[in-house]
C-alpha cells in the first residue's frame, strides 16, 4: 500500500489538531502549532484546509473573536463564552442547547433547524 500523500498528512494533522485541542484556534495559532512538525506547512494551506473543513461540516467557526475567525473542531451542538475582554473562548459543558429552542426557531423560521450554536459574550473573571 502506498503511504499518503504530504497532501493528505498535512490536511490530516490540522484537521487532528483541532479535534483534539480544547481551545478554539485560529489559523495562525493551528499554523504554529503544526510548523515544527511539519516544516513544509504553510498558512495558505492552513486557510484553505480550514475553509473546506467548513464546507465539509467537519468543523464551525466561531466566528471573528477580537477581529480573528476561531475555529472548533468539536462539532457536537454546545455553548461557548467568548470574553470580549481578552478574546478567550471557553465551552460551558455545563450548559446545553433545549430542544424547545430549535423547536421555536424552526416554528418562527417556518423552517427545520438541522444545528444551532449558542454563544454567550461578556468579561472572564480575569478581565472584570
Amino acid at each position: 500500500m502506498e503511504p499518503r500523500s504530504k497532501h493528505f498528512r498535512k490536511r490530516d494533522a490540522i484537521l487532528n489538531y483541532l479535534r483534539h485541542t480544547n481551545e478554539h484556534p485560529s489559523a495562525e495559532t493551528v499554523y504554529a502549532a503544526l510548523k515544527a512538525e511539519i516544516p513544509d506547512l504553510s498558512l495558505g494551506t492552513v486557510y484553505r484546509n480550514l475553509s473546506l473543513f467548513k464546507e465539509q461540516g467537519l468543523i464551525v467557526s466561531l466566528g471573528s473573536v477580537n477581529g480573528v475567525e476561531r475555529y472548533d473542531g468539536n462539532i457536537d451542538p454546545h455553548v461557548h463564552f467568548v470574553c470580549t475582554g481578552c478574546g478567550h473562548v471557553t465551552d460551558l459543558h455545563g450548559m446545553h442547547i433545549p430542544e424547545e429552542l430549535n423547536n421555536a426557531a424552526a416554528k418562527e423560521a417556518d423552517a427545520t433547524v438541522d444545528q444551532c450554536h449558542l454563544t454567550f459574550h461578556g468579561r472572564c473573571r480575569t478581565c472584570i
